[in-house]
């Protein structure tokens, strides 16, 4: 029952990673219908970024007074028909309308399914879960990609996305009972760490503190963050670096940016495998140190096949780092507050995906996109310093536990 229970989440996980790209690849057609002028799209996407970052900070009281069940499926069915109104949108007035409830209903999602691995299951299926978000991320503009060419329609494409996330609403919708009952016999965090984090990493009196008052929260953040930067930016300017920077052709360039992504997609399943071994700290400590090595290897003279080499890095960096974070929110600031904490760490992920590629944009058409790889490399030494230094909290407050202990 719980492998048939984690196949119903990981197929959850495929269907939040389908719609994500399927603006970008339809778009084109989609401003020629409307006749919309070309940056509509990206008020569009941050419509929708706008949505998940609102209903991420709500989810932690929505989780506790529904449940992890109720608030998926519910979700699901808001993205559902928020992508079956795309379909059917008279003008770009209703995409926007649309855009609203696909926003939020991502969001919802995303953070009470992280939490619900991270406090029901191992560290390896948080990995493999985020994979599978590769895997719907990956299939929604193929699937876009054949009605465009077979049929020259979008509509068509987003229809079948839809149709494909009603299938979701009814499986969920059927598995209801399930998320107490399976949650209720899993043992992830929710056993043998959970029992140390609430008396002994933090002051007793830690159930009656505000989430944001619990000491390391806020250097937790910085970490999603930044992490959330690095991953977009790369996979939004990466192309643009190579092709004018490192004089590469259009279609080298887009093939050696998803090598950046297939980086990610693998490492996160060779991941799933190597938690069972190394903690969740040595490899996001292990990702940042290797993400970084690449982002150097991006801006210093060699020849342009160290770029490769260097995309590939920081993928293969990046990977563990996101998953593994996720994991270790109720190890770091305990069960009780780990619903909430971990919609803020969403929230801010995604503010960090939606804001700062833009501002590297930006930046970078005032000057030169040769400031890329310099950029990339910034933030993530600034995630590594934010998870070093919550790291040296949560380890003085491991040796203040065993004193502790060993005074009693």
């Amino acid at each position: 029952m719980a492998t048939f229970f984690l196949v119903i989440i990981y197929l959850a996980f495929i269907s939040l990673g389908l719609p994500d790209s399927l603006l970008g690849v339809s778009w084109a057609m989609m401003q020629s219908e409307f006749g919309a002028r070309l940056e509509t799209a990206g008020l569009l996407f941050m419509t929708i970024a706008g949505g998940t970052i609102i209903s991420s900070f709500a989810s932690g009281v929505l989780l506790k007074r529904f449940g992890t069940g109720i608030v998926t499926f519910i979700s699901c069915l808001m993205t559902a028909g928020a992508l079956l109104g795309f379909h059917f949108a008279p003008s770009i007035f209703w995409l926007f309308i649309c855009a609203i409830p696909l926003g939020l209903g991502a969001g919802a999602v995303d953070a009470g399914i992280n939490n619900y691995v991270a406090t029901h299951y191992k560290a390896h299926h948080m990995s493999w879960l985020h994979c599978f978000w590769g895997v719907g991320a990956t299939l929604g503009p193929v699937i876009m990609a054949q009605f465009i060419v077979g049929e020259q329609s979008w509509r068509s494409g987003y229809l079948a996305i839809a149709g494909l996330q009603f299938v979701l609403v009814v499986i969920l919708f059927l598995t209801l009972p399930l998320w107490n009952k399976v949650g209720g016999n899993s043992h992830g965090n929710s056993s043998e760490e959970l029992e140390n984090t609430n008396n002994g990493m933090y002051e007793a009196d830690v159930k009656n503190r505000k989430p944001m008052q619990i000491t390391g929260v806020k250097l937790a953040l910085i970490a999603f963050l930044f992490y959330c930067g690095a991953e977009a930016a790369m996979g939004l300017w990466g192309s643009s670096f190579l092709v004018n920077v490192k004089d590469l052709s259009v279609d080298v360039a887009a093939k050696w940016v998803s090598f950046y992504y297939a980086g990610i997609t693998f490492g996160r399943f060779i991941t799933g495998f190597v938690t069972m071994k190394v903690s969740n700290r040595t490899l996001i400590r292990t990702g940042q140190i290797t993400a970084l090595v690449g982002a150097v290897l991006l801006f210093l003279p060699f020849p342009s096949t160290f770029s490769l080499v260097g995309f590939i890095l920081v993928g293969l960096g990046l990977a563990p780092i996101f998953p593994c974070m996720l994991q270790e929110t109720p190890i770091r600031f305990g069960k009780e507050h780990s619903q909430t904490i971990m919609g803020y760490q969403m929230a801010v992920a995604y503010t960090g995906s939606t804001f700062l590629p833009p501002l590297l944009g930006f930046i970078a058409a005032r000057s030169t996109i040769g400031i890329f790889p310099f950029v990339i490399a910034g933030f993530i030494a600034l995630m590594f310093w934010g998870s070093e230094i919550l790291n040296g909290i949560l380890k003085r407050n491991d040796l203040l536990k065993k004193k502790n202990s060993t005074v009693i």
